[in-house]
């Protein structure tokens, strides 16, 4: 939780966020342990009830230690690779809980999973079907999978966010779906365990959930009319978050026990699993920065604040035109007057390298400190070293506790892979 105290200085739980750029520097980012925990919890507090799976996805931030943390807390994993089922496995998750999702699974991640005895594979295509089935056999083991149907849903979110509707690369087609698990029906080394699907993501209504569920329950009922058995439904992940209260207000916001509730509603005799991210770390991580430089342009009135934080380390402005909340870490008081029109941009070599446009905030200063708002999904995780800039810091807030769960960057780690050839190559 964030707030002020008498001094005008900002806190997030009992930490100073001045104290955390004095230790570590900036940009950084920080997480606070306990939203990550009550983020959980707002699914897990359901479990005790109802029969469902709680698996996160990995890819919205894949620290070590908040994947340990999430662990520890019973969560399964939702993976898109074999580097995040290994993030995984080392973080202390129980193999049996963890999915593989995504499109392009090769041949060597796939035996890899199979080793490794994980629980699912969200199947895509036909052809991923073959590989699993013949990597399955030559390690004599069955392989357990659930297809990934397109229901063609529109969630109304983000074009690049959208993932059940037709015409993305998504998932297996909804009307070819029963033929697929004929199919997969007779492959000796496959395990038919359930069915997946996963629309979108940053969805704030729960009409295209339910829409969605609908389709697929049909689907479901067609399968078991073949005396095929699923057990589990996987509703996926994309439930949004209120990024900004001036976008989508707090009531307006789905809330999991509503998503839960309506799944529950449609497949009330299957065990579900669910796949949250976003709504577990969004609000839970920030990005703290500083100021470097100041620039006005007289002739349009423009404000620019040059900060220490680039595309490279937030990539969503720029990708997606996302909206993050900003915070001047000194509180300048409620005097209006002293606002002016900003645009918050980065050190990179691209007009597309901003933080926040149009902003209202105060007169800042250099060395002025920024904080950046839900900034803990697709954050860290989509980060680069472009502009052969290092990777951040990142900090675990724990009540009064500081604890660092990665090192920042250095010059030397941008190299440390490369290999330097140092005479002329003869062709």
């Amino acid at each position: 939780m964030l707030v002020f105290d008498k001094n005008g200085e900002l806190f997030l739980e009992h930490v100073k966020i001045s104290d955390i750029a004095e230790f570590y520097g900036t940009s950084t980012y920080i997480y606070s342990k306990k939203k990550i925990i009550d983020n959980f919890y707002s699914y897990k507090n359901y479990s005790k009830f109802k029969k469902m799976i709680i698996c996160f996805a990995c890819k919205t931030n894949s620290n070590r230690s908040i994947l340990n943390i999430l662990a520890s807390l019973g969560a399964g994993a939702d993976t898109t690779s074999g580097g995040e089922i290994y993030r995984c496995i080392n973080a202390g998750f129980n193999p049996n809980k963890i999915v593989y999702a995504g499109v392009g699974k090769t041949k060597d991640e796939i035996e890899y999973a199979l080793k490794n005895n994980i629980f699912m594979f969200n199947v895509e295509s036909l052809e991923e079907l073959e590989t699993i089935d013949n990597t399955a056999g030559k390690l004599g083991v069955k392989a357990r999978i659930s297809f990934r149907i397109n229901p063609d849903v529109d969630p109304d979110t983000h074009s690049y966010i959208v993932t059940g509707k037709k015409g993305t690369k998504f998932g297996i087609p909804y009307e070819e779906a029963e033929n697929a698990y004929l199919i997969a029906n007779t492959k000796k080394n496959i395990k038919i365990a359930g069915i997946h699907f996963h629309i979108g993501s940053q969805i704030t209504n729960i009409k295209p959930f339910e829409l969605a569920a609908k389709k697929i329950k049909k689907i479901v009922d067609i399968i078991e009319k073949n005396k095929i058995k699923i057990s589990y439904v996987n509703c996926g992940g994309g439930l949004g978050i209120q990024y900004s209260k001036t976008s989508v207000s707090s009531e307006e916001i789905l809330t999991p026990k509503l998503l839960i509730d309506t799944m529950f509603t449609i497949f009330n005799d299957k065990t579900l699993i669910f796949e949250p991210g976003r709504s577990i770390m969004a609000n839970a991580g920030y990005l703290l920065t500083k100021v470097i430089y100041r620039k006005n342009i007289i002739n349009n009135n423009k404000r620019f604040i040059i900060v220490d934080a680039g595309m490279n380390d937030l990539i969503r402005p720029a990708l997606y035109g996302a909206y993050h909340d900003i915070i001047p870490v000194k509180n300048h008081g409620n005097n209006l007057k002293n606002n002016v029109l900003t645009d918050i941009v980065g050190p990179i070599c691209e007009n597309s390298d901003f933080i926040g446009k149009d902003r209202i905030l105060p007169v800042l200063s250099q060395n002025d400190l920024l904080l950046v708002t839900c900034a803990g999904a697709y954050g860290s995780a989509m980060s680069s070293t472009y502009n052969s800039r290092p990777l951040l810091a990142e900090v675990l807030v724990d009540n009064d506790s500081l604890i660092l769960i990665r090192k920042r960057g250095n010059y030397s780690d941008l190299t440390s892979n490369e290999i330097y050839l140092k005479k002329r190559i003869n062709k």
